[in-house]
């Protein structure tokens, strides 16, 4: 579970410094605003799983005493997973990327050219009825 969540973190963070940098960003600068972009809602999923693990990790109810080193076990590793994928991943990214963009990405952001790019970056207006 840990592993899971640690890895789509940081998978969604790559991809969207990915989107930054099909749209002409730096990787540096890529890399920032993707972890920006994905602070709160990283933040939001290890607080909910955090919260909804507390009650086995306090040894709350029937039984539950032979649950709490689980409990304990998988709040101190989201807690460690989180602090390093909001941190290690961004500050590793712009090392172990090329300086070139990839085909691959060229392929799937910038095909059409800005357009493409625009669409495929998460759109900060409200939606309207």
């Amino acid at each position: 579970m840990l592993v899971g969540l640690v890895t789509k973190n940081a998978i969604l963070i790559v991809e969207f410094a990915n989107q930054r940098r099909a749209a002409g960003r730096t990787k540096e600068e890529a890399s920032l605003d993707a972890a920006t972009a994905r602070f709160r809602p990283i933040l939001m999923t290890a607080a909910s799983t955090v919260l909804g693990t507390l009650p086995i990790a306090l040894a709350l109810g029937a039984g539950a005493q032979s649950r709490m080193p689980m409990g304990i076990a998988i709040i101190g590793g989201l807690v460690v997973g989180t602090a390093l994928t909001l941190y290690v991943i961004p500050a590793v990214y712009p090392w172990i990327t090329r300086d070139e963009l990839a085909p691959v990405i060229e392929e799937n952001y910038a095909g059409d050219g800005a357009a493409a790019v625009a669409d495929a970056l998460p759109s900060t207006q409200p939606a309207t009825a």
